[in-house]
């Protein structure tokens, strides 16, 4: 028996009045989905504990059965962790997003936050940008004085690792539930030492914002890559393993580093595939070549698809459904055609890790839809994948127990 886990990112959501009051699942075409979940099982999951913060770090690490309500740090130690860097003892990891603030003659404070990815900024575009801020005199004397070591990523999700800090009653918000907003509210607070972060993204701003790597970009009708962001804070992180908890052998595929981390924390594979970006353009055959080859050696395969959730924080509702019917044409074919070929049974589970709002571009932790089907059943449901579908549908009242539905254990 082979089990296979799909994870489509912020794909769920509320009624959108633009799509005549359906859901993008529901507007989407995805009779592929809609075939296995009428032979399957649809419900509903609580992955995000109540009191904790939604968003893909605390679903994700409940839907691997890590509980968050205990181990949950805070999002960066996870996704150092996928880049093999250690925290010792006091060290602070933290996202340092490239982001895109207005064009305006107002002060720092009173822009707008209009990016959390400076308009989705190539690979080679951030890593040229952040380049130039850390080899910046005045800046790099800056990063020093603060502890801080920023260590780059081939997207706009950098990171930051500050030694021996102090971030009790730090409040640093996640940008892309701001899009759109004054940063001045939203600027680091609560303690000393969110007066440095602070600092130091003004620094970044009056650095960046002029460069002739913006101007560039300007030129060529992209949004500016004209400040640095922080957020995500935490400590090091223990997570339990998923071997030993589960028996199954496996690993994640997935462009993002937040999954790579949870992968390798919890003893798991975190397979490299080129050209997987985490837009609606990602390298969809390489992931499932991937996933075929783990479940070759293993039990257990994870593919985890960014695009839904980083459009509808970029406000593409377009993209969004596009980005599920790519889950449906361009993963559940060729997969289940790669299960049947290599005459495997399988149990498959498709959900959304949470969902990410049409109407604010921002995350939800309300309960999402699940979809189950098992190779060797036909429940004669007949239902199809989607959030009415789903809270129609049995509920599993802890995204930590979705494991355990998926490799029957019983628990």
């Amino acid at each position: 028996m082979k089990y296979i886990l799909i994870i489509d990112d912020g794909c769920a959501d509320n009624p959108v009045p633009a799509l005549g009051g359906k859901t993008p699942l529901e507007y989407a075409r995805i009779p592929h989905v809609d075939a296995l979940a009428a032979k399957g099982v649809v419900g509903n999951t609580l992955n995000v504990p109540h009191g904790l913060p939604a968003g893909s770090d605390t679903a994700i690490l409940s839907i691997f059965g890590c509980d968050p309500t205990w181990c949950y740090t805070g999002r960066a130690p996870l996704e150092v962790a996928a880049q093999g860097i250690a925290l010792s003892p006091g060290d602070v990891a933290m996202r340092c997003n490239m982001v895109s603030y207005e064009d305006c003659d107002k002060p720092f404070e009173e822009r707008k936050i209009l990016s959390h990815s400076a308009g989705s900024i190539s690979a080679e575009d951030s890593i040229a940008v952040i380049s130039a801020l850390i080899g910046e005199p005045e800046f790099a004397a800056a990063m020093e004085a603060a502890g801080i070591t920023i260590y780059k990523s081939p997207s706009f999700r950098h990171f930051a690792v500050q030694k021996q800090a102090d971030i009790r009653g730090i409040k640093l918000m996640p940008p892309h539930d701001h899009l759109g907003e004054v940063i001045g509210p939203l600027l680091p607070a609560g303690c000393a030492n969110a007066a440095v972060l602070k600092d130091l993204m003004k620094l970044a701003f009056e650095k960046l914002d002029k460069h002739p790597l913006n101007a560039k970009r300007r030129a060529e009708g992209k949004m500016p890559a004209n400040g640095i962001w922080f957020w995500a804070e935490g400590t090091a992180v223990k997570l339990p393993s998923f071997v030993e908890n589960y028996g199954k052998t496996g690993g994640v595929i997935s462009a993002v580093p937040l999954c790579k981390g949870i992968a390798r924390l919890t003893g798991l594979e975190a397979v490299e595939v080129e050209g997987a970006n985490g837009d609606v353009d990602t390298n969809y055959q390489g992931k499932v070549d991937a996933a075929v080859a783990l479940l070759r050696k293993g039990d257990f395969a994870a593919i985890h698809l960014e695009a839904p959730d980083e459009c509808t924080h970029n406000g593409d509702t377009q993209g969004k459904i596009k980005a599920i019917e790519c889950m449906d044409s361009e993963v559940i074919v060729p997969l289940t055609a790669a299960m049947q070929a290599n005459g495997w049974d399988y149990r498959l589970l498709l959900l959304s890790d949470h969902k990410t709002l049409t109407s604010t571009r921002g995350h939800d932790g309300d309960p999402v839809p699940f979809m189950l089907y098992d190779s060797r059943v036909d429940t004669g449901a007949g239902g199809t994948f989607c959030e009415k579908q789903g809270e129609n549908g049995p509920t599993v009242d802890a995204g930590v127990k979705l494991m355990d539905l998926l490799f029957e254990t019983g628990k």
